[in-house]
C-alpha cells in the first residue's frame, strides 16, 4: 500500500524540482524529505531519484510515480472538498497569500473577521509577489492567493484556477511637493516624459506593466531607484528622488512631503483572490473568498 505522506513528497518534489525546494513547500526538513523518499523507495522496490551534480532528478520511475502522486492528490482534494461541503463547517486550516500592499491592506480586516466567525479555522498567511502566489497555488503549497492585474495588462493564469474579483484599487502619482505638477487636480502620465521613476523590481509584474504602460504612450522610463514595498518608494519620493505609481491600496499614511494626484486615464489594478477548482466546494474557501470580498468592499 502506498503511503500517502510519501506521494504528496515524491509530489513536492517533482513540482519544486529539488529537496530544499520540496522541504519549503512542505515545511518540514530537508533530511525529513530525504527520509520519506527512502522509505518511498523501499516501498516501491525501485529507484526514484537519482544523483544530479549536487542535487537530485526523478527516474523515470520517479516522474511515473510522480504523475500517478498528482492525480491520487488531487482525488484526495476532491474528496476532501466533498466531504467538508457535505459536513457545511468552515474547520482546518486554510494557507493564503498576498502581494504586500493588500496583506496590509486586506488581510488584517478579513483575518479577523474569519477568526471571529469562525474560530475552529487555523490561517496561515504570508506575503508573495502574485506570480509567486500563483505558483505557489498550483503546485499546492497555498489555499488561496490573493494576486492583481491591471487594467490594460492582464495576468494570464493556469488552467484549473478559480478567481473571485475583490475590489478595483485606484492608483496615482506620487510626487515630492514642490514638484511642478503637485497643484494640479489630475496629471497624464505623458507628463513626467522628463521625470525619474522608482518602480518596482526587476522582472516584477508591476514594474513590467509600468513600462509597457510609458512606452505605449512614447515614453522611454528613466528608472532611477527599485523597492518592493509602497512605503519605501514614497520615501524615496519624499526625499525628492523621483515619482512612482501610488496604488490607494495601503498607502496610507502618505509621509509628509508626497503628494498624490490622479492620473486622467483612471489607472486602477484589478484585484482578486484565487484557488483550486478541485477545492471550490470546502466551505473554508468559501468564507474566506467571502471574507475578502467585503474587506474590499469596506475599502472601496
Amino acid at each position: 500500500m502506498l503511503n500517502l505522506e510519501r506521494l504528496r513528497t515524491l509530489d513536492a518534489l517533482a513540482r519544486h524540482g529539488s529537496v530544499s525546494g520540496a522541504a519549503e513547500g512542505l515545511y518540514i526538513t530537508t533530511s525529513a524529505v530525504s527520509q520519506q523518499m527512502s522509505k518511498l523507495e523501499r516501498e516501491v522496490g525501485q529507484r526514484l531519484l537519482a544523483k544530479n551534480g549536487r542535487g537530485v532528478r526523478l527516474t523515470d520511475a520517479g516522474r511515473l510515480l510522480a504523475e500517478h502522486a498528482a492525480r491520487i492528490l488531487s482525488q484526495v482534494e476532491l474528496a476532501q472538498s466533498d466531504l467538508e461541503a457535505q459536513r457545511g463547517q468552515v474547520v482546518g486550516e486554510l494557507r493564503l497569500s498576498a502581494f504586500p500592499t493588500a496583506a496590509r491592506g486586506l488581510f488584517p480586516l478579513a483575518l479577523s473577521a474569519l477568526r471571529e466567525r469562525h474560530p475552529a479555522l487555523r490561517l496561515r498567511s504570508c506575503e508573495l509577489e502574485p506570480e509567486r502566489g500563483i505558483a505557489g497555488v498550483v503546485r499546492g503549497d497555498l489555499d488561496l492567493a490573493v494576486v492583481l492585474d491591471w487594467y490594460n495588462k492582464p495576468m494570464a493564469l493556469p488552467d484549473g484556477l478559480v478567481k473571485a474579483p475583490i475590489m478595483d484599487d485606484p492608483a496615482d502619482v506620487a510626487m515630492p511637493a514642490g514638484h511642478r505638477l503637485a497643484g494640479r487636480d489630475e496629471v497624464d502620465l505623458a507628463e513626467f516624459a522628463d521625470d525619474e521613476w522608482i518602480t518596482w523590481g526587476e522582472g516584477e509584474f508591476c514594474h513590467e506593466w509600468l513600462m509597457f504602460t510609458l512606452r505605449s504612450k512614447g515614453i522611454e522610463p528613466m528608472v532611477g531607484h527599485r523597492a518592493a514595498e509602497t512605503h519605501t518608494q514614497l520615501g524615496l519620493v519624499a526625499a525628492g528622488l523621483g515619482v512612482c505609481i501610488a496604488p490607494l491600496l495601503g498607502r496610507h499614511p502618505v509621509p509628509d512631503g508626497v503628494v498624490t494626484v490622479p492620473v486622467r486615464q483612471r489607472v486602477r489594478r484589478h484585484v482578486y483572490v484565487i484557488w483550486r477548482a478541485d477545492a471550490d466546494r470546502r466551505p473554508s474557501i468559501r468564507a474566506a473568498v467571502k471574507a475578502l470580498q467585503a474587506a474590499g468592499e469596506s475599502l472601496g
